[in-house]
């Protein structure tokens, strides 16, 4: 069979990619690892999304499955591991050994924040540690809290923070944190920011939720623990892109570029949305509006190669 499209990943991008195609009346496959992505993994209370005051990862996810369901789609809980174009047609197969056709696709794969793999990170994500500080930062209102990495992403988090916390430490593992002179210059300017640098984290610690954060001093090579209730880590994404095969163009990064308008990559008939994308801000709701806006582009490539076959036929 020969899909109209074929999704790969179903986070916030690929659930609203596969409701606007579905709208469309595509035949459409949708292959992901899981449904939610990071929104399941890493999410605690969001509260920044249209519509609710309040809800959680699990509970945005619950809302995509019956979402998915009432417009009668399916996720393949599959692994995609490569893609190539032949004879107009899309060919992607999966860890799985199973190989698919399209027409058209569309890459919502996302990325998964880099991670500083201490003791306490895993088991206190969701519960304290945190990927984004838009996302949560409200969340821990009158907390002192942590944010790991003194690049811009972190000096921004930071920031951001500060406005709703009474302290906020950075912790830097080189000697000098790697942030523009602007947002030095910014965190300079706020009482309530500590950068500490030739800090190594050793461990997150806590009972439910988050009451520590250990680093190794790497100066005086002693250990040393802050009390806090939030740890944000702010060390850069990896999307997952590693089996686009050339048809797309990366940036250093390995995210995908695109054309803004459209969502359209490098290849006609392939498009692009979320957190895989070239992009300065991870949000839940940009991913959303990618997605969309990604299908609408697909449903037109398709529409046009449809009018072109019946013509020469």
């Amino acid at each position: 069979m020969i899909y109209d499209l074929i999704i790969i990943g179903a986070g916030p991008a690929g659930v609203s990619a596969a409701v606007y195609a579905a709208r469309q009346r595509l035949s459409m496959l949708i292959i992901s690892k899981d449904i939610g992505g990071q929104v399941a993994k890493k999410a605690v209370d969001i509260e920044n999304y249209p519509g609710f005051d309040k809800i959680s990862g699990p509970e945005l996810v619950e809302l995509y499955q019956k979402q998915l369901k009432a417009n009668n789609l399916e996720v393949t809980q599959d692994e995609v591991v490569g893609i190539e174009k032949k004879d107009a047609k899309f060919l992607i197969s999966t860890k799985s050994g199973k190989t698919y056709e399209a027409i058209s696709v569309i890459i919502t794969s996302g990325a998964s924040s880099r991670l500083i793999n201490v003791p306490g990170e895993e088991e206190f994500a969701g519960k304290g540690v945190s990927y984004c500080s838009l996302c949560d930062g409200p969340v821990f209102k009158n907390k002192i809290v942590a944010v790991i990495g003194g690049g811009n992403n972190g000096f921004e988090s930071a920031l951001f923070l500060s406005n709703y916390v009474p302290k906020v430490y950075i912790l830097e593992y080189g000697a000098k944190t790697n942030a523009d002179q602007e947002n030095t210059e910014l965190v300079a300017k706020h009482k309530n920011i500590e950068i500490i640098t030739n800090a190594k984290v050793v461990k997150i610690e806590g009972k439910v939720f988050v009451e520590s954060i250990t680093y190794q001093d790497l100066t005086a090579n002693t250990e040393k623990t802050l009390e806090v209730k939030g740890v944000f880590v702010e060390i850069g994404y990896i999307p997952a892109t590693t089996f686009v095969n050339g048809l797309v163009d990366l940036n250093n990064k390995g995210e995908i570029m695109f054309d803004a308008n459209t969502l359209a990559t490098k290849t006609p008939g392939l498009f692009s949305a979320g957190d895989c994308n070239v992009s300065k801000y991870k949000q839940i709701v940009m991913a959303s509006g990618e997605g969309a806006k990604a299908a609408l582009s697909a449903y037109e490539y398709i529409k046009k190669q449809s009018i072109i076959k019946n013509h020469y036929e």
